[in-house]
């Protein structure tokens, strides 16, 4: 099934998800990215956005030392909120690949893996309309300590992604979630800090493995 949106119904339905909470809460993290990376200086870059767990990846230029990075994280963030803040922290920077990695947040809001696809989908027809040339690389939820009573629900959401980016134009889907598990398939607990939701360095050195063969 390929997930399509008709236009009328892609800007209502953006609309609604959009101020299904108020995006306008992350208006001082936004701006600082702003001011972090200057639009005039990062064109043609390589973008990753989404919540904290791109945004505490401290290594990310030095993990990808060939290309121009872009951060542009902001934590506590849901796909939503990237659709509302689209211009600024994708778009503008025009970017030839963007990484996105959202739905974490959302899984634990309570938000069905059926209503993230259909945020996502607006995310990635508003990329396609204004740079049909940019690839977009959909990172999956990734397994953690302090969230593993929702794994059901993250591999669920996994799947759709993984389904989506196959039957949509210039979208990848990288699997992050395998390479974060012991051999009992429960998530490493030397790979996260204190919080057992964000990575330490050898978290971000699994992901910056699995992401390099992307660009």
């Amino acid at each position: 099934m390929k997930y399509y949106v008709y236009l009328p119904l892609l800007f209502l339905i953006s609309s609604s998800l959009a101020f299904a909470q108020d995006p306008t809460r992350f208006s001082d993290q936004v701006s600082q990215i702003s001011k972090d990376y200057p639009v005039s200086d990062y064109q043609s870059s390589v973008v990753f956005t989404g919540s904290s767990t791109i945004r505490m990846w401290k290594s990310l230029q030095q993990d990808f030392p060939k290309e121009k990075i872009v951060n542009t994280g902001f934590g506590g963030s849901q796909a939503s909120d990237l659709l509302y803040y689209l211009d600024e922290l994708v778009l503008g920077y025009r970017p030839e690949k963007v990484f996105i990695y959202e739905g974490d947040n959302d899984l634990a809001a309570g938000k069905s893996t059926e209503e993230i696809i259909t945020t996502y989908n607006l995310i990635v027809e508003q990329i396609r309309a204004e740079l049909p040339d940019t690839e977009i690389i959909l990172i999956s939820a990734k397994p953690s300590l302090s969230r593993w009573e929702l794994a059901d629900s993250y591999l669920e959401l996994n799947a759709a992604m993984k389904k989506y980016a196959r039957v949509n134009k210039n979208v990848r889907y990288a699997n992050l979630w395998n390479p974060m598990l012991t051999a009992n398939k429960t998530p490493m607990e030397d790979i996260f800090l204190d919080d057992n939701l964000h990575m330490n360095a050898k978290g971000y050195a699994i992901w910056a493995k699995v992401l390099r063969k992307f660009l």
